[in-house]
């Protein structure tokens, strides 16, 4: 067999050949977009902070300080962050990639001006930072965002759903208008339609307590219905939105935020181990994590919140992918700079798709490929 027929025949095994996104170990059909709202890049890459875990102002009771130290304190950071995200650190840190930690230079920022929720999910979702969007409470988006985008594909019509604890992704998504399943916060869950565990998930949010309104459920609802879609329905294009994490963090409660962050950490590995157990997805399948903005952090007591209008570096985030031919490089410790922004068209770019829209894109995180 001479070399020309030797190359053929090793693309053809291996799926070098063209620009799609793949290895030997399969190319990507399907991506889960998962966001965890306000979760600091300081956690992420330093693990917990002794400063505001040893604090009283962010206790909610006796032995509180003391249960966060037993759970979450090692001498050294790079224990400290593992104890709190295992599975970034045991899994994504070795197959995926990190990008956000500010101590190598390694930057992402969001491009609004704002550094709170409805303006940095749309950045997430349509890659374009419109100073327009400038209130959580702003009217549905007017702007049609990548999962819509997806929607309207070849191959992904009906393949495509949304799930978060949030109710403003009703609006940030355009539940009206976007053409694929949003169930957000006490929505319920199946449609006209569920399935046995999917009306046993509606009774319970329907009577579970509502320690943040009408407004935003509990995780656990959100996860559970989510995973479930997940499993009935196979979707091609899957996003969750978690949010105890930004809502603890208000609270100035830092041991439910530390412990919200650890469940979704167990979640998002729960998740991929189903994916990697299932023939739809297994070695099919991406997944995007990241963040709609950061938190205070040089002045202390400012941790619990954000917004340009007074705390500093709130526009600080990170992002994390892993997936079948995505290089797996890690924890990337090159000096440069990422923005929100661009991860619509990176979600489109997992899929081979080249999101379009009536306003401007930025480009894809090309670093990814590399």
């Amino acid at each position: 067999m001479n070399k020309i027929m030797l190359l053929a025949v090793w693309a053809v095994l291996y799926g070098c050949a063209g620009n799609t996104i793949h290895n030997a170990e399969g190319k990507i059909e399907n991506v889960i977009v998962i966001t965890t709202d306000g979760l600091r890049w300081q956690e992420l890459y330093k693990g917990m902070d002794s400063l505001i875990a040893a604090n009283g102002r962010f206790n909610q009771g006796r032995g509180d300080s003391a249960r966060i130290f037993e759970n979450y304190w090692a001498a050294n950071e790079t224990e400290r962050r593992k104890k709190l995200l295992p599975f970034f650190w045991d899994s994504i840190a070795q197959k995926g990639q990190l990008y956000g930690n500010r101590a190598y230079g390694n930057k992402v920022d969001v491009a609004n001006p704002y550094w709170f929720s409805y303006p940095g999910y749309n950045e997430i979702f349509t890659g374009y930072p419109d100073t327009a969007i400038n209130s959580n409470e702003y009217k549905p988006n007017p702007h049609t965002t990548v999962l819509e985008y997806i929607n309207r594909q070849g191959g992904f019509k009906g393949r495509v759903a949304a799930y978060g604890a949030w109710g403003a992704f009703d609006r940030i998504l355009n539940k009206e208008r976007c053409g694929f399943p949003v169930v957000s916060a006490f929505s319920s869950a199946g449609g006209g339609h569920p399935t046995p565990k999917e009306e046993l998930i509606n009774a319970m949010l329907k009577n579970s307590y509502k320690p943040f309104g009408e407004g935003e459920c509990l995780d656990v609802f959100t996860h559970y219905a989510a995973t479930e879609y997940l499993k009935e329905k196979k979707p091609r294009v899957l996003f969750i939105g978690y949010g105890e994490t930004d809502e603890w963090a208000h609270a100035g409660r830092y041991k439910d935020y530390l412990d919200a962050a650890r469940q979704v950490d167990t979640w998002i590995k729960e998740i991929w181990e189903y994916v990697q157990r299932t023939p739809e997805y297994r070695n099919k399948t991406a997944l995007f994590i990241t963040t709609d903005h950061g938190r205070g952090d040089i002045n202390k007591d400012q941790w619990t919140g954000h917004g340009s209008g007074g705390v500093a570096d709130s526009h600080e985030m990170w992002i994390a992918v892993m997936g079948p031919g995505i290089p797996a490089k890690g924890e990337v410790k090159t000096v440069m700079q990422l923005y929100q922004k661009q991860s619509a068209q990176t979600i489109a770019s997992l899929l081979e798709l080249r999101y379009q829209a009536d306003h401007p894109i930025a480009e894809e995180i090309k670093e990814m490929k590399d």
